[in-house]
């Protein structure tokens, strides 16, 4: 019979999965069940920055994605298809301890399950939760297959769609755009595995990041996206593609009574600023430390949780609503600053880092107090 949990944690993304992690090492039992049947084959998140190399070193993850990942070294910045600029971060200049690197989500996720397997706990997939309720004593979960669990904590690590957050009736405030923005996993034969390239064009904008090997993600708006690649470029096998829409939302509360919500359960915004997967772990590192205090005698640090995460994961949604607002801004005066402003933060380094210190999850310390 499954051991009776402490933390039951709905989820097993990259936050759940870094929550039962960072929980396990502290010694708190955990369950950690997903909807899904199977873990995820393709990957919405691409960068794993240097804040969360620093938040897994102590669990022997970072080792493993430096291992395998590949360090985005330039960054060749156009406006309608001329070049404007080339970035080439200097990290330790910028305060990290490691490089900003590229690892498909599928393969972080995998190497966190890995080292949770160590602690005799695994995600127990194709158990989807109908029903939760809590009270001043414990939470009870029911599962769509019928388990009841009652357990001192709940953790929703349950996505943008949370189940935990609607049976809550927490508001997730925020807007979403209509546009639909493109995905595409493409191999190329012009860019190297350590260079990315984006195009911030009059009708929207162009990016492609290192996937794998020759392989690119390419991610933009406003026109297909192998209209305007580089006419120097080979393009090889479409491996897959989709699209989605941008919304930029942040829950009313992170902490309800004995539940607690982490990454896109919580917050939500566009891929323009490499956070979402990053701030999650985050979100994962604190909570761990505010629940085994709680469960260690100390009943405020739930609410400490929220008091931590909340303010510090909303400035983050603002941050990207706006670049990603500039981004998209397809108007003359807007297309004017793009191809004014990129040359002229190049010149201006002190304002440059502190634009990558944002992306790269430097731009605040991580508390758990």
């Amino acid at each position: 019979m499954t051991p009776s949990p402490q933390v039951l944690i709905v989820g097993a993304g990259p936050a759940g999965l870094a929550a039962a992690l960072f929980l396990s090492r502290r010694g708190v039992p955990v369950r950690i069940i997903d909807a899904a049947a199977e873990p995820i084959r393709t990957s919405k998140a691409l960068g794993v920055n240097p804040r969360t190399h620093v938040l897994l070193e102590e669990t022997g993850v970072t080792a493993r994605i430096l291992a395998e990942a590949q360090e985005m070294r330039t960054l060749f910045v156009h406006h309608n298809g001329k070049p404007l600029t080339t970035l080439k971060p200097d990290w330790k200049a910028l305060g990290a301890a490691h490089p900003m690197v590229i690892l498909p989500q599928a393969r972080t996720e995998a190497l966190l399950a890995e080292a949770l397997a160590a602690f005799g706990v695994a995600p127990e997939r194709g158990r989807a939760l109908a029903a939760v309720s809590q009270t001043a004593d414990a939470v009870t979960a029911t599962l769509a297959d019928g388990e009841t669990i009652t357990t001192p904590l709940l953790l929703a690590a349950d996505g943008a769609h949370s189940t935990v957050r609607k049976a809550l009736d927490l508001d997730f405030p925020g807007d979403g755009w209509d546009e639909p923005w493109q995905l595409m996993d493409v191999d190329i034969d012009g860019l190297e595995p350590d260079q990315g390239w984006v195009d911030l064009h009059d009708e929207g904008v162009l990016v492609a990041l290192p996937f794998s090997g020759k392989t690119f993600r390419l991610i933009g708006f406003g026109r297909p996206l192998l209209d305007d690649l580089p006419p120097e470029w080979t393009i090889g096998t479409v491996h897959w593609e989709s699209d989605f829409r941008i919304s930029h939302r942040m829950v009313e509360r992170m902490t309800v009574g004995r539940i607690c919500l982490a990454g896109d359960a919580a917050h939500i915004h566009s891929p323009m600023g490499a956070r979402g997967m990053n701030l999650g772990i985050e979100d994962a590192f604190v909570y761990a430390a505010c629940a085994a205090d709680f469960l260690n005698g100390e009943p405020g640090r739930l609410e400490d949780y929220n008091r931590i995460r909340h303010p510090v994961d909303a400035a983050v949604v603002d941050r990207v609503r706006g670049l990603t607002n500039m981004v998209r801004n397809t108007s003359p005066l807007a297309d004017w600053l793009k191809g004014v402003v990129p040359p002229l933060l190049s010149r201006l380094p002190f304002v440059l880092n502190a634009g990558l210190r944002v992306g790269i999850g430097l731009d605040h310390p991580v508390v758990v107090r």
